[in-house]
């Protein structure tokens, strides 16, 4: 993997890999308009883009890396655009048993309580049989809005109040972390937005703090390795300081 960034020496096999990978996956709706075709035919090929940008960061290096897959928002879609995606998320839990012999961790984050047994109960399989591996973490964000997430680490330590368990003084900002789906999970470092739009649309608002961030006019299912190696090699570029100097 040889691609260089133009006018720059750094290269993905001297870059800086970021640990944590966020990706809004945008566009997929336009796709399909573009060529005269249904909704739903381009949420399946970028769910199809989505496997192969999976394969190609677990190859670069990344360890964690978080697709934003069904919003909080998203059920105010019509309902058949919201009927075919959770039938292709069905579709597409059937088939992650080929990451599973990649020994890649796969993690669902979101409200699971809006979705249908059998999905949850997929869901949970996926987790259960990939738990032990290490080599990367796939994470899946259905259901998850990123101040609902907030909300419910605070209704959490809310709760060990009112049992008192906890004193409201003694909150801390790592334990409001700790509370959230993610509690286990190194914060963004980047987040990857393809399709024009630059807004961060309730995706992981605490874990994205001091993620860079990179912007495409590449629609999610035209999203392919190189454009996700430029956006690799555009984040070794940033520097980086946390808000020191």
């Amino acid at each position: 993997m040889a691609l260089f960034n133009r006018g720059s020496k750094i290269t993905l096999e001297n870059a800086k890999i970021p640990v944590h990978v966020g990706v809004i996956m945008d566009g997929n709706g336009r796709w399909a308009k573009k060529r005269g075709l249904p909704r739903k035919v381009g949420h399946r090929q970028g769910a199809q883009n989505f496997r192969a940008i999976t394969r190609h960061a677990k190859e670069v290096g990344v360890k964690y890396i978080t697709f934003y897959a069904f919003s909080t928002e998203n059920w105010k879609r019509p309902k058949d655009e919201v009927d075919a995606l959770m039938n292709l998320f069905e579709k597409y839990l059937d088939e992650l048993d080929d990451f599973l012999k990649e020994h890649v961790r796969i993690r669902f984050i979101g409200d699971r309580s809006k979705l249908s047994e059998s999905l949850q109960q997929k869901m949970l399989d996926s987790e259960r049989k990939s738990k032990d591996y290490d080599i990367m973490t796939l994470l899946l964000a259905i259901n998850y809005g990123g101040r609902d997430e907030i909300c419910h680490s605070c209704k959490t330590l809310a709760q060990q109040v009112k049992e008192g368990k906890l004193e409201p003084e003694d909150i801390t900002m790592d334990m409001i972390e700790q509370n959230l789906y993610t509690g286990d999970v190194p914060p963004v470092d980047l987040v990857i937005r393809p399709s024009g739009e630059q807004r961060l649309s309730n995706f992981m608002i605490w874990q994205c703090a001091y993620a860079e961030f990179y912007y495409s006019d590449i629609l999610w299912p035209d999203f392919n390795n190189d454009e996700f190696d430029k956006a690799i090699l555009a984040y070794s570029e940033r520097n980086r300081r946390f808000g020191g100097v």
